[in-house]
């Protein structure tokens, strides 16, 4: 054959396909998160196989470690004891509470690692919901955006006296990034970063993590202030509304079915886009591999790669630790 043209030239050796890679992964793209509760033991969670819930003393040899691989920073959520949870979620901004603690002890023990932590009101409600709770006449529930607002700028400003790098609004209500930027500056927090979950979906993928904080609404969903997974323009809409308020990074949530958001997103934004590895992708890959049906390292690999190639800056995954040590190889 007379082909002048041969593609597969740059496919013909592992050395040559480095030379010519477009996506690289590199342990600096990672955030871990970890899930931390009161006490001092540390808990296996059954919804998530291989994933642990840390005590407060413990998690911080988890943290020296991520550092030691190259991981920059992990993104914190507690599981709350429910005799602490209550109507007005008031344990989110309790100063003495685990969050702020575990917030200071990462930093006293690891001051590089940056810190995250998730601004939501759903660990800390008795209802379960992200946001304050209204009953109606007819039993049915409205989710309050204002009055949570005011909550979440309560939380924020906790996090950030304790020493969080980064505050992580989850929450979905309207008008929450502009409200918490005029929080933290006015109270000299104008150093800490918004990473807002922008396009966070109404997903099945979350039933794991759920599990693992014991969060999951006592009535109800969470599809008045999570998006419809139908829809992909209104994403756009919600990344640039939350640019305009002042966030500093943008998140898609989930990352695996949703590829062609984070790919319209990065076209829309000159923001730093994350996104984030759900418990749900994350059990589906270790169910196959256990199974023997998939090999673990490459579908873990491949799936992180296809993440970023889509146009993440930023990957939320319970892999970070493992992946950060075989790119290290």
């Amino acid at each position: 054959m007379n082909l002048p043209i041969r593609p597969r030239r740059n496919r013909r050796s592992a050395a040559i396909r480095s030379l010519v890679r477009e996506t690289i992964l590199h342990p600096g793209d990672f955030v871990q998160p970890l899930f931390v509760q009161e006490g001092m033991q540390n808990d296996a969670i059954a919804s998530m196989p291989g994933v642990t819930r840390w005590c407060e003393k413990d998690v911080i040899s988890e943290v020296l470690a991520l550092h030691e691989v190259g991981v920059p920073a992990v993104v914190l959520f507690p599981k709350i004891d429910d005799s602490l949870k209550t109507s007005d979620a008031a344990e989110c901004h309790n100063t003495a509470g685990l969050i702020p603690r575990v917030i200071r002890a990462i930093k006293a023990a690891c001051p590089d690692m940056c810190v995250i932590t998730d601004i939501a009101l759903d660990p800390y409600n008795a209802d379960g919901h992200d946001g304050l709770v209204e009953t109606q006449p007819d039993g049915s529930l409205i989710i309050l955006n204002d009055e949570t607002v005011d909550v979440l700028c309560q939380q924020a400003l906790c996090h950030a006296a304790a020493g969080a790098d980064i505050v992580s609004p989850s929450d979905m209500m309207d008008g929450r990034v502009a409200a918490l930027r005029s929080a933290l500056d006015a109270a000299g927090h104008t150093d800490v970063s918004i990473l807002s979950y922008s396009a966070k979906y109404a997903s099945a993928y979350y039933g794991p993590f759920r599990g693992a904080l014991d969060s999951a609404p006592k009535a109800g969903d969470k599809k008045t202030y999570q998006m419809d997974y139908a829809n992909a323009r209104e994403a756009v809409r919600e990344i640039l509304l939350d640019e305009a308020e002042g966030a500093d990074m943008v998140m898609v949530k989930p990352a695996g079915a949703y590829l062609d958001i984070i790919a319209a997103v990065r076209q829309h934004t000159t923001l730093p886009v994350a996104a984030y590895q759900v418990s749900g992708e994350y059990l589906m890959i270790e169910s196959a591999a256990a199974a023997g049906w998939l090999d673990r390292k490459a579908i873990i690999l491949e799936s992180l790669t296809s993440i970023k190639r889509a146009g993440a800056d930023i990957i939320l995954t319970y892999y970070a630790k493992e992946a950060a040590q075989w790119l290290q190889k």
